[in-house]
């Protein structure tokens, strides 16, 4: 579809500086811009590909000061980020949304589809299973018995949901996520083997949460593992038995939460941050990429870094030191010889 660039900031609450008329049918980067497409500014660092960017409208902050002339159409708006995430949300909006069974689909004579679903080829629904309205089952995704899904929920190829999972509505889930999987339970035995203790609980995520590629959440031992409402999970994370996480937290790349951890509201976590078990992170906690989390955190109040992960100005003057570790090592040892010698003449 195309829009006008006052058509856009109409729907954006924005101002328009420049051709209003101009329209464009797809979105760029700013600094690969060409014409016929909208990007946007909303980091500093990219402010000088303004004024050489093709594209034909950019997006603004109202603040956004000029300093040379600029060929493009602006539409100034509150925060051209999160425009810009509203307008993509548009444009998927405006795809066919796909609708009907495949018939190469196996689903149990006991399960309940809702209005409007998608089922693709090569999935399957278990006995008892209710899907709600306007859900999207792409093929090969695997939703085993007992499940209860909300509406208009999202599942890429290759998902999967183990049996008696509970799934909210508004949820995504990119291919090859696995929710309900056993959890790692394991007791050791006087053989020095080890006995795989029954995971007989589930996994409940709630309303408008985004799980990533090949991302996992494991059931419960007993219980529940508990994702709540908005909780957005990257590619490749793992979620172990009877973690909690809390409303509108969110996890980069390879993260893992081992058992039983209870993380906060609000919380923002890097890549590879890696949690142990049975600790507890209090709200609006930021914790940087890499950074191991051994013990509870109950201070939001700074960000953290490192492994252990300690306030970040605490690891930025730590990493300063590490750097000099080896020149430190050589004069400590210098020194060392130095009093030997001088310990020696005093003996003498």
């Amino acid at each position: 579809m195309t829009y006008t660039a006052q058509q856009i900031a109409d729907y954006l609450s924005g101002t328009v500086e420049g051709n209003a008329s101009v329209t464009v049918s797809s979105v760029s980067r700013i600094e690969e811009g060409i014409p016929g497409t909208l990007s946007f500014l909303a980091n500093p660092k990219y402010t000088p590909y303004i004024y050489a960017t093709k594209a034909s409208i950019v997006l603004v902050n109202d603040d956004f000061i000029a300093e040379q002339p600029i060929s493009a159409t602006l539409i100034r708006v509150e925060n051209a980020y999160t425009c810009l995430a509203r307008l993509l949300e548009l444009v998927a909006s405006a795809k066919k949304t796909r609708k009907g069974i495949d018939p190469g689909a196996a689903i149990d004579p006991t399960a309940n589809i809702g209005e409007n679903a998608y089922i693709g080829c090569f999935s399957f629904i278990g006995a008892t299973t209710v899907v709600g309205n306007n859900v999207q089952i792409y093929p090969q995704v695997y939703i085993g018995d007992n499940v209860r899904i909300g509406e208009n929920c999202l599942f890429y190829p290759g998902v999967k949901i183990m049996d008696d999972c509970i799934i909210g509505n508004n949820c995504i889930f990119q291919a090859g996520a696995v929710i309900g999987g056993d959890g790692f339970g394991f007791a050791p035995q006087s053989s020095g083997d080890f006995h795989k203790i029954a995971q007989i609980g589930n996994v409940i995520i709630e309303d408008d949460v985004e799980i990533g590629a090949n991302t996992t959440i494991d059931r419960s031992t007993m219980g529940s593992t508990i994702i709540h409402k908005g909780v957005k999970l990257d590619n490749l994370i793992q979620v172990a038995h009877n973690v909690e996480i809390d409303e509108n937290t969110v996890a980069a790349a390879q993260c893992g939460f081992a058992g039983s951890t209870k993380i906060g509201k609000n919380c923002m976590f890097g890549g590879q941050v890696g949690f142990a078990g049975h600790i507890k992170v209090v709200d609006g906690v930021q914790i940087g990429a890499q950074s191991g989390v051994p013990s509870s955190l109950t201070d939001a109040s700074t960000p953290y870094l490192g492994s252990p992960a300690i306030p970040a100005k605490q690891f930025a003057r730590s990493s300063s030191v590490f750097k000099k570790l080896s020149a430190l090592y050589l004069e400590v040892n210098a020194l060392r010889k130095e009093l030997e010698v001088l310990k020696k003449q005093q003996n003498q």
